[in-house]
């Protein structure tokens, strides 16, 4: 392989003009299908194989017309102190509000009426009346929302207080300053990191045709393959991260090589050849976490990881071809002025101790009590997992000077705290004997469950042989008693269905995430086997070593376990929540887990490849372990270190976002990529690899066999460039290690 990337380089950086051509095409191409596309609309949310997503299916084909999938809102109302609703003046007020409704746009399907729907509360100050729309939250047109956002400013109210709950008031994700903070952030580092303007400029000029290229594909073909608004801020989000660190390893690398005297062409195939390598292998692993989020089986999630990995493979390759283009205008001046110098003056500089050659020095004299130390502290930080509690988000996770919330404690002291998570039961009573009786069965078993407060009366559909029954339950929609009260409407389902021939079926949306929870919680160890077990065996190639790879899934495990505790403590205990602009706090949600085990597992070994490979590369020439780790933190160890400051400033600055997924991902992103890279990659790998010295790159003989050499440290290649030099080169010469 680094072969082919040695060539691939040089054939970049001499027909650079030609390559750059293909890049700025490829993006155009991409802007140009995305402001071409049609709008695309809210990505749907299904679940296949639960029961909440069995029973839905149902209703669309059952109920037809009925707009299943399409938005809600409720307008709760509330009379003024010593008031009732049902006054003749409030009662006008509400009615004509709800008439001003309908008439308002034609996107409103129904709106019911308080007053004889059952809407008004047993005190009679609060009523509310449930809208339903012909299509999703995200097809609301503006003149929609605004005529339903203008209920609140209606002067005919009379003193009522009106709040709007429902996803109908749901827009698309809004991000503040905080990403351009981040991209600012990144671009400092790189300055400092490289002393040239120059330098620094390009990983960041590349990163984001990357993801311009990335975002504006998935922007075209969103509306064809109903992808969602948080697929492109995912896409942006890693993209740019890893679309950065690339560039950065391979510029850094090119400037090495320059430094060594090689001429602008080789140096960029040497760096290509080797760094590259490692670019190739980190993306891999990236892209295989994420692509292995599809064995979850929640369509909304793989697309998400999908996406994600084709933006995470346009950066290899603008890695790989862009960058060395780019180098080929940029010339010397990739380096510092006074780089220039002095290589202008002296040729090839000597490299001096550097802070990654103390640190690892520091640490192969006390790799014990660092070992020690790094699993003690990610130990700590992991312990809020134990408290762990997982949810999806509704009414209340929404911050308490919202609309949304009010709505939903006004409706929660009104009429329930269970109000706000209605159940609804569906009765297939196609192969019952008796449809009505069936469902009359229904109604009765479900009044007799522990910790229901109203089952509503049947709602048969034109054929009569479907019924829905919504059912109250006392506690809130999050809480432990209404998923038990779920499980127990499933109990009872069999023996219905054995009695009356009657299925039941229970859905709503407290009801999907129960299942969507169990789904992932299902699927976490699954998951976890499939995409280490690959990861592994990819190390493996790599490193030519078994206890390196194992090294680096049982440093991952601390890392995300950690930064997941630093989640729970932040976003369900509310510790620093002013900081990190935590206005509610509340269950984590139940997808966070899986995700953040996929990403931050791709991401974890971005650094784990980057630094344990020149250690392989120097091993390998014939230093001696503690040589190779000491030489493997002189190359590598700044770079590691900028890139990983630069990932997270970029995750950092989607916790500005307007909402929660995405705000509690960059979070979460952030504290794990700060865990795994200065403790785990800086810390304890080069402890733990002290303590092992050679042993750490035994291979059996038979797996050294069969595992093919991707010669990834690039030895192959060095020696082919030697053996070009110098004709009587002989490849015994040098004592390689295996």
């Amino acid at each position: 392989m680094a072969t082919f990337l040695y060539r691939l380089g040089k054939f970049a950086l001499r027909r650079r003009h030609f390559v750059a051509l293909i890049w700025v095409a490829l993006l155009a191409l991409a802007g140009f299908g995305a402001a071409s596309a049609p709008t695309a609309a809210s990505s749907s949310f299904s679940v296949p194989g639960t029961e909440a997503q069995k029973a839905f299916d149902l209703l669309d084909q059952r109920f037809p017309g009925s707009s299943a999938d399409g938005a809600t809102a409720r307008i709760v109302f509330k009379a003024p102190d010593g008031e009732k609703i049902t006054d003749a003046p409030d009662k006008a007020a509400v009615t004509r509000t709800v008439a001003a409704l309908k008439s308002g746009t034609d996107q409103l399907a129904s709106a019911t009426d308080p007053f004889t729907a059952g809407g008004v509360s047993k005190d009679g100050t609060t009523a509310y009346s449930s809208l339903k729309y012909k299509v999703s939250s995200m097809e609301l047109t503006d003149a929609t929302r605004d005529s339903l956002k203008g209920v609140q400013a209606e002067p005919a109210h009379g003193g009522l207080v009106v709040e709007i709950g429902g996803d109908a008031l749901q827009a698309p994700p809004e991000t503040g300053p905080s990403e351009i903070i981040g991209v600012l952030v990144a671009a400092i580092v790189l300055v400092i990191t490289f002393g040239s303007l120059l330098a620094a400029g390009l990983p960041l000029l590349t990163a984001i045709i990357g993801v311009g290229i990335g975002v504006s594909s998935i922007t075209a073909l969103a509306d064809a393959l109903d992808l969602g608004t948080t697929t492109s801020t995912l896409a942006m989000m890693i993209g740019l991260a890893v679309g950065i660190d690339y560039a950065l390893f391979i510029v850094s690398r090119y400037r090495a090589e320059l430094a060594e005297g090689h001429e602008r062409e080789e140096a960029a195939g040497r760096a290509v050849g080797t760094a590259g390598s490692a670019v190739v292998f980190a993306g891999l692993t990236v892209v295989i976490a994420l692509v292995g989020l599809s064995v979850v089986n929640i369509p909304m999630l793989t697309k998400m990881g999908v996406a994600a990995a084709c933006t995470v493979a346009v950066a290899v390759l603008i890695a790989l071809t862009l960058v060395p283009a780019l180098l080929g205008y940029a010339g010397k001046r990739v380096h510092g002025r006074k780089a220039r110098k002095a290589l202008e003056s002296h040729g090839v500089t000597a490299e001096k101790p550097n802070r990654g050659t103390r640190w690892a020095r520091f640490v192969l004299g006390r790799p014990v009590w660092l070992l020690l130390a790094g699993v003690v502290g990610l130990g700590a930080a992991a312990v809020p997992v134990a408290s762990l509690k997982m949810g999806m988000p509704d009414g209340g996770w929404q911050p308490p000077h919202t609309t949304q919330r009010k709505a939903y404690d006004t409706l929660s002291d009104a009429f329930g705290p269970g109000f706000n998570g209605p159940l609804v039961t569906v009765v297939d009573a196609r192969n019952s004997r008796n449809a009505k009786q069936a469902v009359a069965r229904v109604e009765k078993d479900m009044r007799a469950l522990h910790g229901v407060a109203v089952v509503n009366r049947a709602a048969f559909n034109k054929a009569g042989d479907t019924a829905t029954i919504t059912v109250i339950p006392k506690s809130k929609p999050s809480s432990a008693e209404t998923e038990d009260l779920v499980h127990a409407i499933r109990d009872e389902s069999a023996a219905i269905e054995a009695d009356t021939g009657a299925e039941v079926l229970v859905t709503g949306a407290t009801a999907m995430n129960i299942d969507v929870s169990q789904k992932l919680n299902d699927a976490l160890v699954p998951y976890l086997a499939l995409v280490v077990g690959l990861a592994f065996l990819l190390l493996m190639l790599v490193f030519r070593s078994v206890l390196v790879p194992l090294k680096a899934a049982l440093g991952f495990l601390l890392s995300v376990v950690a930064a997941l505790g630093a989640v729970v403590a932040v976003y369900q205990w509310g510790w620093l929540g002013s900081l990190f602009g935590v206005e509610q706090t509340g269950p984590i949600m139940s997808m966070m887990p899986i995700f953040m085990v996929g990403v931050v597992f791709g991401l974890a070994m971005d650094y784990e490849v980057f630094l344990v490979t020149r250690m392989r590369e120097a091993y390998v020439h014939g230093e001696q372990p503690s040589d190779a780790i000491v030489t493997g933190f002189r190359h590598g160890a700044r770079v590691v270190v900028a890139a990983a400051v630069i990932m997270i400033a970029v995750f950092s600055g989607f916790i500005g976002s307007s909402e929660q997924m995405v705000k509690m991902i960059g979070f979460g992103l952030a504290v794990a990529v700060f865990f795994d890279a200065f403790v785990v990659r800086m810390t304890l790998v080069p402890a733990v690899l002290t303590l092992l010295g050679d042993r750490a790159w035994w291979l059996p003989k038979w797996l050294d066999r069969v595992l093919p050499n991707v010669d990834v440290e690039g030895e192959r290649l060095r020696r082919q460039l030697a053996a070009r030099r110098d004709p009587d080169y002989e490849e015994d010469r040098e004592p390689a290690r295996a």
